[in-house]
């Protein structure tokens, strides 16, 4: 069961490391580099990952009593807490860190955190031991790299992810998942601490080492709802992580038109285009709040399908808009605006 001590525990261990993480920066010089994409000024941190991790593993200790999945999931959040930590310290190539997402999703499978069968509309299912690996592989990786990307702006990786932890962590309580729901929460938890360091203006970042194992633990996380139980279906996972999924998938777009490397980075994503026009900290909050909407519309559809679906749809829909008017993929990409002016032009002449 959920307690208070199971929340407040690693919410404390947070907001007292962070400090001592900010000092410990001075020590190994780890700030956070100015350049061209950059929002900041000045020197910060940019390892306030190490108060995260360190506030879960001691409240994992303290509170789970971990099963072999369990297990499986902390191994690969290690795995990629400490190459996000090397990252964040000595800076290495992009397919390095990429390989070893591929080892901790490994880990999962191994453990037994992955995906069964995939169960498409029409009642179609994908039972396939090779395809379950491939797409518990590129769920992981795709998970850890949305969220590594969305890092970009002061307590909005952190602010999102909490979002949706609490929303897993609450339809897990629902379904009497208590083994999924207490291993959120105390995640969320240990992400709130280092969130009052981390709201705009930031002292502190959390860095690859933190991004990229938030990203992990709601990845594995998701997986491990597949097992039996409805609780963390492919659908919810993908509603709550619809912008940073949206945003992933227009940036490799963007950049396969504009013939840039996929991994290249720029200046283009949804909460850069955002902060243009509203200012850093609405930025934050106008993210959050279509997290919190998207995931709003996934609890709805646990309780009405029409309703939860219309909520998901209008908020797509008004996504897609910005994505256009701001040019976010390319200046001709607008199927929806190019559509409505030819019906337009249409009506006219008749």
């Amino acid at each position: 069961m959920i307690t208070w001590p199971m929340i407040l525990i690693p919410f404390c261990v947070s907001v007292c490391l962070t400090p001592i993480v900010k000092k410990a920066s001075v020590w190994s010089k780890a700030y956070a580099k100015e350049n061209e994409r950059t929002v900041h000024h000045g020197i910060i941190s940019r390892i306030g990952g190490i108060s995260i991790y360190i506030a879960f593993m001691v409240s994992s200790a303290l509170f789970l009593n971990p099963d072999r999945a369990i297990n499986g999931i902390i191994l690969g959040g290690s795995i990629m807490f400490f190459t996000g930590l090397i990252d964040d310290l000595i800076d290495i190539k992009p397919l390095v860190k990429l390989f070893f997402e591929v080892v901790a999703a490994s880990v999962l499978i191994y453990f037994g955190v992955g995906v069964d069968a995939i169960h498409l509309p029409f009642g179609i299912v994908i039972d396939n031991f090779y395809v379950s690996i491939i797409f518990t592989i590129i769920w992981v990786a795709g998970i850890t790299n949305a969220i590594n990307l969305i890092d970009g702006l002061d307590g909005l990786a952190g602010g999102m992810s909490v979002i949706m932890l609490v929303v897993i962590g609450s339809v897990a309580l629902i379904e009497r998942r208590f083994d999924v729901a207490m291993i959120t929460f105390i995640m969320a938890s240990s992400t709130m601490g280092f969130l009052l360091y981390n709201a705009h203006p930031a002292s502190i970042f959390m860095g690859d080492c933190g991004s990229l194992f938030l990203g992990f633990m709601i990845s594995a996380i998701s997986l491990l709802g597949f097992k039996g139980s409805t609780i963390v279906t492919l659908a919810l996972p993908m509603l709550l992580l619809m912008i940073p999924i949206i945003d992933t998938l227009s940036a490799i777009l963007r950049r396969t038109l504009k013939g840039m490397k996929f991994m290249q980075a720029d200046k283009s994503h949804i909460h850069h285009l955002l902060m243009k026009q509203f200012g850093h900290g609405k930025t934050v909050i106008i993210m959050c709040g279509l997290t919190f909407i998207f995931g709003l519309s996934a609890y709805a559809y646990l309780i009405n399908t029409r309703i939860g679906f219309t909520v998901m749809l209008i908020t797509l829909f008004g996504v897609e808009l910005f994505i256009e008017k701001s040019a976010m993929i390319s200046e001709h990409f607008h199927p929806i605006m190019g559509l409505y002016r030819r019906v337009v032009k249409k009506i006219k002449r008749t």
